[in-house]
């Protein structure tokens, strides 16, 4: 087996994440995750275990995926502390909550299903086959890279007419994605309240629906989403004159009265101006907003109605004393994970392993969502220098912040580099030879 060196908060790092698992198999995890970082080009288990050197032992890393993803929600959280204790300054930490769908190929493949495509391409494919994975990911704010995503925890979603399929000896239980939803805040909620911080969540309008919102406000989790424009909202309930007597039976929670969003976005008067950093830019908002009740919420919200060129976009957030410039950059935050999603696939090929085991699949995206997080949590304090060099690029703009597969090569440069500083020669290394590996390394990663 070879003997890959790295650099020493990686080593740290991955010994860490590795201490929740059993002693006779934790020291494979550094292994696996080096091998997933040199693997190319497919991004296959065997591409894996080639990179790493593994040779006869292979099928005994079969068997340890598949065992990571029974301990998915322990090692999760070992990540997620360490990310929390190094990238979370503030009180508030925000957490951006989606799916994605990974593509597989092949019969057999347990807990895969015909879903929805939401990226058709070029074919216009309206359905894949393939897993959905309800992803979390932590949003942190890099000085001079901007939003970047940084994926914790998934959760696999079947459909209920796919899990007769499964093998009886799994005893997989059908979830709808809300509920799966609902499991990951839950363990989110319990690490972030440990550390002493508060809870926000950002996602798509598909989980602003009342099984969410309902049992997230019971938790003081504050959510920021989309909101339809038909929408059924009411205006607060009326509040008691000094001497008035209420009436008999429980005080109001909703108003009489319905609001119409698009009466409100088509008033002329009420529109102010906010500043705005969005997407790296700072931006002016021209925006109404108010208080409102809303029964999936469960309660009082404050709606934000912002408008664009293209028309008027409708927010809320279920704390009613956030700010509009708090509302409008976390919505726009939520595009991090978007770009996550894109980076797993094409720099890390999640869905590609070519397993079919349910248990092994869950624990190669995990692999791949841990190795993302640990890249990025890498180069968080490197030089943009460091990271991506453009000078043999005249038509690249130097300016563009370094993406996550610079990133990757950057540290697989910098542990052959490690490597290469380590070895024992007789005598100096020639000029010829030091320029050589330059360009072979820069080809190979």
């Amino acid at each position: 087996m070879a003997e890959i060196k790295c650099p020493r908060e990686w080593v740290e790092w991955t010994d860490w994440l590795a201490a929740g698992l059993h002693g006779r198999c934790r020291w494979r995890l550094p292994i696996l995750l080096a091998g997933i970082l040199f693997a190319r080009p497919k991004q296959t288990v065997a591409s894996w275990l080639r990179a790493a050197g593994v040779g006869l032992g292979f099928s005994n890393y079969y068997y340890f995926i598949a065992a990571l993803a029974r301990k998915s929600k322990m090692l999760g959280g070992i990540l997620l502390n360490l990310l929390l204790n190094r990238l979370a300054s503030g009180e508030r930490v925000l957490f951006a909550l989606d799916d994605t769908p990974t593509k597989r190929y092949g019969p057999k493949v347990e807990g895969a299903g015909i879903h929805h495509n939401p990226t058709p391409g070029p074919a216009d494919a309206a359905y894949l086959y393939g897993h959905i994975w309800v992803t979390l990911a932590l949003i942190a704010h890099h000085p001079l890279w901007g939003t970047i995503g940084l994926p914790v925890l998934a959760a696999l979603y079947i459909r209920q007419i796919d899990v007769p399929d499964l093998p009886r000896h799994l005893k997989w239980k059908f979830q709808t994605k809300l509920q799966l939803a609902v499991n990951l805040v839950c363990w989110l909620n319990g690490h972030v309240k440990a550390a002493g911080k508060r809870l926000w969540i950002v996602a798509d309008g598909f989980y602003a629906k009342r099984p969410v919102l309902k049992k997230l406000r019971g938790w003081s989790v504050t959510v920021v989403s989309r909101l339809r424009k038909d929408a059924a909202l009411r205006d607060l309930p009326s509040v008691l004159k000094k001497g008035q007597r209420r009436s008999r039976g429980r005080p109001r929670k909703y108003g009489k009265n319905r609001i119409s969003l698009a009466k409100r976005a088509g008033q002329k008067g009420g529109w102010q101006i906010v500043e705005c950093l969005q997407y790296g830019k700072k931006a002016l908002k021209k925006y109404k907003t108010f208080l409102a009740t809303y029964v999936p919420a469960d309660g009082v919200i404050r709606v934000v109605i912002v408008q664009e060129e293209t028309g008027c976009h409708f927010f809320f957030c279920t704390d009613p004393f956030a700010t509009v410039q708090e509302i409008l950059e976390a919505f726009a935050d939520r595009a991090a994970i978007e770009q996550v999603f894109h980076d797993l696939k094409e720099v890390w090929g999640a869905g590609k392993q070519q397993l079919r085991n349910l248990w092994a699949n869950i624990g190669a995206y995990h692999l791949n969502l841990w190795i993302y997080s640990l890249v990025e949590l890498w180069a968080w304090n490197k030089p943009k220098t460091e990271i991506c060099d453009r000078s043999a690029s005249p038509w690249d703009d130097p300016d563009r912040r370094p993406s996550h597969a610079d990133r990757r090569k950057a540290l697989c440069r910098n542990i052959l580099q490690l490597e290469l500083s380590t070895l024992s020669v007789t005598g100096p290394i020639q000029r010829k030879i030091e320029n050589l590996f330059a360009r072979s390394l820069n080809a190979s990663v």
